[in-house]
């Protein structure tokens, strides 16, 4: 231990330069795996603030947002009459685009009834909409355009009145409107549509059974809202996780590499005292001991301090990019760790096979 301090501490920039590439990359991998995390959030939002814990969908459709649905006439009142289901709340649902300031935004128009539920589980400012011609905006998509309460908005060419702003209904994808459902089937030519119904059990009945019971329904499919949100999330994050999961196999690789670079040329300037250690009888495990110690330290020395260059850069990104989440669990620490801990094995091996293949009586002729 005191050889591998002796020889990290020599060169103290050098040893600065290795714990903040080891840092950056760390940083790298956190915030990649956060935002991964953050996107499958905002994907399953609605989902996880919703009525009900059963979805019952078009037959054939198997997404929330991936998806339009149309379900056959009288579905509420059929629903509603099937044993076990407690209430059965429709929503009338559809991507749309919108012309924000000559910019295209798209947004996921949900038309709900007010009094039944399956609108915006958070109303930061303003109320829900009374009459059709008012809408409930996305607070952080208002922010992004300038617009606040009481402005208008066009939508599919009729105006609304912003009478509401909603809180965490925005994606970097996508952002939620809301309005009455009657408003939206008079905006969609759609009347007594229904796109999707949130069905609550009846409080102790099986929620597997309610499910078989409600497929007996022509025309539908019915799955629970768990089936429904992993259904969304590999629709749409497997579209972005491999070029994520490639950059933090990346980020990874370069933590190698940093911390490889360094303990190898420490190695190679030291190589005298290698030799004379292994010519007084020291064995190449007690050496490649030395090597390890030294990776560690810089290894996990980094990984700490990217996780703490993760946790401000996720605030930063937050800050000026509220549109995108960066979730960090407990379980990513350790892995942060763990990663360092890995970098530092990998990056031992090739001053290791430096130290094995040095023979003494070479190291002395020099």
């Amino acid at each position: 231990m005191f050889l591998a301090r002796r020889n990290l501490f020599q060169d103290k920039t050098r040893l600065a330069l290795s714990i903040g590439g080891v840092a950056l990359a760390v940083m790298l991998i956190l915030i990649m795996d956060g935002f991964l995390a953050g996107m499958n959030r905002q994907i399953t939002s609605y989902l996880d603030h919703s009525e009900g814990s059963i979805i019952v969908a078009q037959k054939g459709i198997s997404n929330l947002l991936g998806a339009t649905s149309l379900l056959p006439p009288r579905i509420e009142s059929d629903a509603e009459a099937v044993d076990g289901v407690s209430e059965a709340i429709p929503i009338l649902s559809q991507f749309i685009i919108l012309d924000l300031h000559e910019k295209k935004q798209p947004v996921y128009l949900i038309g709900y009834d007010t009094e039944q539920g399956g609108g915006p589980w958070e109303i930061a400012e303003g109320r829900a909409p009374q009459t059709d011609d008012e809408v409930i905006l996305d607070r952080v998509l208002a922010q992004r355009h300038d617009l606040a309460l009481d402005d208008h908005i066009e939508v599919m060419g009729r105006e609304f009145t912003i009478v509401g702003l909603s809180k965490g209904t925005t994606s970097w994808m996508t952002s939620f409107l809301f309005m009455r459902k009657s408003a939206a089937e008079s905006l969609l030519r759609a009347p007594g549509a229904v796109s999707f119904l949130l069905v609550e059990p009846v409080s102790g009945q099986e929620g597997s059974e309610v499910v078989n019971r409600l497929n007996d329904i022509e025309g539908v499919n019915v799955l629970t809202k768990d089936e429904m949100k992993v259904n969304d999330i590999k629709l749409f994050a497997r579209i972005f996780s491999a070029p994520l999961r490639l950059m933090i196999a990346i980020a990874f690789l370069v933590g190698i590499m940093v911390v490889g670079l360094v303990i190898y040329t420490a190695t190679i300037e030291r190589q005298r005292e290698y030799g004379v250690l292994k010519a007084i009888g020291s064995s190449n495990r007690v050496l490649y001991g030395v090597v390890t110690a030294q990776a560690l330290f810089a290894s996990l020395a980094g990984s700490l301090t990217g996780i703490l260059f993760a946790y401000g850069a996720a605030d930063l990104i937050m800050a000026l990019r509220p549109q995108f989440l960066i979730v960090f669990n407990p379980a990513d620490m350790a892995w942060a760790l763990a990663a360092g801990l890995g970098m530092a094995l990998a990056a031992a091996l090739f001053p290791a096979r430096v130290i094995a293949g040095l023979a003494p009586a070479e190291v002395f002729r020099k």
